[in-house]
């Protein structure tokens, strides 16, 4: 045992990460930061977690949040409530912010400040270009330190979260490329999506499972298609984000193997959640885009995940309240639901259930998330010299109440789903966060997280 310094905390407990389970293991902490790690018998310091029998985990990165897709309804302080009774430690926040979304440097300063202000765990931005602004806001979101860009190919909302055309996509693809950050994109071909809807709206067709048949697989896989060619033609990292078909991944596999910087990411959601029964059960409450797929799918969306396909699995939370849940209509709904509390405790469970490794899970959640966010020299991992950023998970079976959610809302399309695993205590650069139920520090205690490259070469 050879530490550079005193010990300020040590954690003890079955420690996991993306490369191995180290049974009765320690993490020693000072100054914030991991000053060592191992197994056995542990160094002294003034304050000891004793979390035997329990697994430690370093704090998950959720790729996909939404705080501010309604104003004045939750924003990031907080969702980062919600965050930290998740175990997650660093919230990916996506652009499309109401009214307007982040898509000069004005505005990302403003999202920057509220992080500073009111957030409990820290936060990676997303930035995106729009009309409004143009392609030469680029530059001065790239400074301002944006982890990622976001676009879609479908208008979800006008004017906050708008389509953008092929050709467009191209160059800001090519403007992005040099800096290594990665174009996320919505993965949605507008025209047959709106032909379908329009004609079931047209027959009376618009009940709990129209959503699922309106948007079909291949609305999906086109537009996932046309992301990675764009991304191959450009150079640019080119994202795909919540795949939910089984041709996604081999669509990604196809790039990846032919050696461009692709990747993907599915939801927990699609993971977990299936059209027959849950969908049957709560209705709009699990619209989601894309839609929940039927069982089947889900099954060899898992197949992906155990032959380690997946670049990383998210959220995709927004805290919509059931008013915009309620309509008979399923069309007239909103897409999307709250998830930050579950992501962990479901994936966790659900590997488990397909025999997939604990280290499966800290790949998808930590590691690989911070490695595409340009955020690894900090997050992702229990290395010396990486923020003490973990997450106490006790075993234990429950069924999920969002009545006791730190969220904004209290409803869950997860309510009622058996976990095996509960979240104890979260700690975010040493500092306790979450513990028996409640949030322990004050806001503006989470940081802004700018990547590693903001211009150079990516990886």
């Amino acid at each position: 045992m050879n530490l550079s310094q005193r010990p300020e905390l040590v954690v003890k407990g079955n420690l996991v990460d993306a490369e191995r389970v180290t049974p009765d293991g320690w993490l020693a902490i000072a100054g914030g930061k991991i000053i060592g790690s191992g197994s056995g018998q542990a160094p002294e310091a003034p304050q000891v977690i004793d979390a035997g029998g329990k697994w430690i985990l370093p704090g998950v990165i959720d790729g996909q949040v939404h705080s501010g897709s309604q104003a004045n309804q939750e924003g990031l302080g907080w969702a980062s409530r919600a965050a930290a009774a998740g175990g997650i430690t660093v919230m990916v926040d996506m652009p499309y912010d109401d009214p307007q979304p982040v898509a000069c440097r004005a505005l990302l300063e403003a999202k920057i400040a509220e992080v500073e202000r009111d957030c409990h765990v820290d936060v990676a931005l997303f930035g995106t270009l729009n009309a409004t602004y143009g392609f030469d806001a680029a530059a001065g979101l790239i400074e301002g330190g944006v982890c990622a860009f976001k676009f879609s190919t479908f208008e979800a909302t006008p004017g906050r979260f708008p389509r953008v055309d092929e050709d467009d996509l191209m160059h800001a693809f090519e403007l992005i490329a040099p800096t290594g950050l990665a174009c996320a994109v919505h993965n949605q071909m507008q025209e047959l999506t709106r032909k379908n809807i329009q004609r079931m709206v047209e027959a009376g067709d618009t009940g709990w499972d129209a959503f699922m048949r309106a948007h079909t697989p291949l609305i999906e896989n086109l537009a996932t298609a046309l992301i990675y060619e764009m991304g191959a033609e450009s150079g640019a990292r080119a994202h795909a984000v919540h795949v939910s078909t089984s041709r996604g991944f081999e669509l990604y596999r196809m790039y990846r193997q032919a050696g461009y910087p692709v990747s993907i990411e599915t939801c927990v959601q699609y993971l977990m959640l299936n059209h027959e029964q849950h969908t049957r059960q709560f209705g709009a409450r699990t619209k989601h885009y894309p839609p929940i797929r039927p069982k089947a799918e889900t099954e060899l969306l898992w197949s992906h995940i155990a032959q380690g396909d997946c670049t990383f699995v998210s959220s995709d939370h927004v805290s919509w309240g059931l008013e915009r849940k309620g309509d008979d209509n399923v069309f007239k709904n909103a897409s999307g639901g709250p998830g930050l509390e579950t992501l962990l405790p479901a994936l966790w469970t659900g590997c488990e259930q397909h025999g997939i490794a604990p280290t499966t899970v800290a790949q998808l959640l930590c590691r690989n998330p911070a490695r595409h966010f340009l955020l690894d020299d900090r997050k992702g991992g229990f290395d010396t010299g990486m923020d003490a950023d973990f997450v106490v998970l006790r075993p234990e079976r429950y069924r999920f109440d969002p009545a006791n959610s730190l969220s904004a809302v209290k409803w869950s399309a997860f309510e009622g789903m058996e976990f095996s695993v509960r979240v104890e205590a979260t700690y975010c650069r040493g500092q306790a966060v979450f513990a028996e139920g409640r949030i322990l520090n004050s806001p503006g205690s989470g940081q802004f997280l700018r990547p590693r490259v903001a211009n150079g070469a990516g990886q």
